[in-house]
């Protein structure tokens, strides 16, 4: 059964979320763009068992779980999106050229405060951050084998940046 690498793609942008949409746009059409004569290619085999050490990785379930104990927590919940909401005030506020009045400040450092004191809420920061780094890492060896032609080694990634256009240089 024949079908286009949408399929492909597609399991491969959401296994490595975010982070792989800075790969460049024409790395992403190209491989769009390419017809698979089965359904279960090899890039698309190779992209599940990917996702599956994911899954069985210890320190990515223990982020997980943390992450589900914040979800679960509605008092945990409640102080953060207090807290977003208040930060986006102070920031749109600074914004229009507004002062910030003292008060104001010493009730959002109170609130975040109260918020990093939460176990359930400091590690569901900690745990996003560790996502976000996996995210990068496989974003980071899926470009750089695009860039280069070839499974990067360690030296590769040596010269501080993420790739070519990544932006962060």
């Amino acid at each position: 059964m024949a079908t286009s690498s949408s399929v492909a793609g597609t399991a491969l942008l959401c296994c490595i979320g975010d982070a792989a949409r800075k790969l460049p746009t024409r790395i992403i059409t190209a491989y769009h763009n390419m017809e698979t004569t089965t359904a279960e290619n090899p890039v698309t085999h190779k992209t599940r068992e990917l996702c599956q050490s994911l899954l069985d990785d210890a320190q990515f379930q223990d982020a997980r779980r943390r992450i589900e104990a914040f979800m679960g927590d509605d008092q945990a919940k409640s102080q953060y999106q207090l807290l977003t909401e208040r930060g986006e005030y102070l920031q749109h506020k600074q914004q229009q050229g507004l002062p910030l009045a003292g008060e104001e400040i010493t009730e959002f450092e109170k609130l975040r405060e109260e918020f990093m004191n939460n176990p359930v809420s400091k590690g569901f920061l900690d745990a996003q951050q560790e996502v976000h780094r996996i995210q990068e890492s496989v974003a980071q060896y899926v470009s750089k084998t695009f860039e280069l032609g070839r499974v990067p080694a360690e030296n590769d990634f040596d010269n501080g940046s993420c790739g070519h256009g990544c932006g962060c240089h």
